[in-house]
């Protein structure tokens, strides 16, 4: 176990050995990296263009899924892995050229708070107008290629991830140079069982230089790349039936501008679990890189090769889920901000809350009176009602929504624990205060 001591820290362990190990330890990472893995085959084996998109349920329907991953050479190629090491480089040089004003993040546990740039959103619209001058040169043809090899893509960012997941495990192992800092592992990451720690994380900040890599593939190639992704299949919609129908605009609008919103927040990912508490390990680099911009673009992908055109009714309806659900989700999400940022702000002031023994106040009026984790509830009306823009064909297309449901409801879970760890009596009494979780009135 590492002795090492944070100066100010009164003599804590830096790196106490991990006790309480999440997805139920070594068998839960097994289980969750073999289970991920085969979603991403079977969801692109049993939906694509020629397959159509129905689930799997017969033994002829899983025996042609298992010949098809058989022969790797349909997923893997060497041209997709050189293009996708390529726009993760060109993110990176964005990164450091581009420039944007500088935050700190949150107190560590050794006293010392790292800087971050804010240049996501600059790094994405220098990406755009690079992406529309390719369009200026090559036309249609890029976008098309992405689409065609979509998953010599996705299979290049898995190899990627997973490499990126192993560097990092590696390398938390590496000894401080001399009068450097020792290196910070993720209290859950500590475990000892390498298989375990190389999924969740050991090391909490792994950096290359100034490159903080957790934060870097927090928000940018997965995020970013989901837009490409969706671009894509609306052009290769475009190009194959001559228009682009309203169930796409429906899917790949209110996706681009939650991209968008993302990374003009981007500092209010410095106060998250994502950075704060978990380790840098296979779970986030494969869940930025590869789950997210692969398995969150289904609902375009599936619409480029089966175009489902809604009635104006329907149209409206859909769009007005999703604007009053992000709405909920951004208006209270920028309420918390607000009132974390300035407690006697004007546009929170106003607000009643209940202060806690550890000195923190917590919201019990507005946005937050209404229900505990009531963002969580907006988030996921939104990414329904993209799911929605897919129809009824096949239910296929609505694992978003049931995935984001599970991740909210597992977030949801580790929130609880948190703060009723951290406020003890006084989450008790703020939960009946506020004795909803997601609904208000419901549940």
């Amino acid at each position: 176990m590492d002795k090492s001591k944070p100066s100010g820290s009164g003599g804590a362990v830096l790196n106490p050995r991990t006790t309480h190990r999440e997805f139920m330890g070594f068998p839960g990472s097994v289980a969750v990296m073999t289970i991920t893995t085969i979603v991403l085959y079977i969801w692109y084996f049993s939906c694509n263009e020629t397959a159509g998109c129905q689930l799997p349920v017969t033994q002829s329907q899983w025996s042609a899924i298992a010949a098809h991953a058989a022969d790797y050479r349909s997923y893997v190629s060497l041209e997709a892995l050189a293009i996708y090491t390529m726009w993760w480089s060109w993110l990176v040089v964005l990164y450091f050229v581009i420039p944007g004003r500088t935050v700190q993040g949150v107190v560590l546990r050794n006293g010392q708070r790292l800087d971050y740039p804010i240049n996501g959103l600059s790094s994405f619209l220098v990406t755009l107008c690079t992406a529309g001058l390719v369009y200026g040169k090559f036309g249609f043809v890029p976008f098309l290629w992405v689409a065609d090899h979509f998953f010599q893509l996705a299979s290049a960012s898995y190899m990627f991830s997973t490499a990126q997941a192993l560097f990092v495990y590696l390398r938390s192992f590496r000894r401080p140079s001399h009068g450097a800092q020792p290196v910070m592992l993720a209290l859950a990451g500590n475990s000892g069982n390498p298989v375990y720690d190389f999924f969740i994380g050991r090391e909490l900040n792994p950096r290359i230089g100034a490159l903080d890599l957790k934060y870097f593939n927090e928000l940018r190639p997965g995020i970013m790349g989901w837009v490409v992704l969706n671009v894509s299949f609306a052009i290769k919609q475009y190009h194959t039936l001559g228009y682009v129908s309203n169930s796409m605009w429906l899917a790949v609008v209110p996706q681009i501008g939650y991209c968008i919103d993302t990374l003009l927040f981007e500092s209010k990912v410095l106060t998250t679990m994502d950075i704060t508490t978990d380790g840098f390990g296979w779970m986030l680099s494969f869940g930025d890189l590869t789950w997210v911009p692969v398995m969150y673009s289904l609902q375009a992908r599936y619409l480029a090769f089966h175009p489902v055109h809604h009635s104006t009714v329907a149209t409206a309806l859909i769009a007005v889920m999703g604007v009053a659900s992000f709405l909920v989700f951004r208006l209270s999400n920028s309420e918390k901000n607000a009132f974390r940022t300035n407690p006697n702000g004007p546009s929170v002031s106003h607000l009643r809350f209940i202060k806690t023994e550890s000195g923190s106040k917590l919201l019990v009026s507005g946005w937050w009176g209404l229900a505990r984790h009531i963002n969580y509830t907006g988030d996921w009306m939104f990414g329904l009602a993209q799911c929605l823009a897919t129809g009824f064909d096949t239910p296929m297309t609505y694992f978003f929504s049931a995935y984001f449901l599970v991740l909210l409801l597992h977030r949801n879970y580790r929130d609880e624990c948190k703060c009723r760890e951290k406020y003890k009596k006084d989450w008790d009494r703020y939960c009946e205060i506020v004795p909803y979780m997601f609904i208000p009135y419901v549940i």
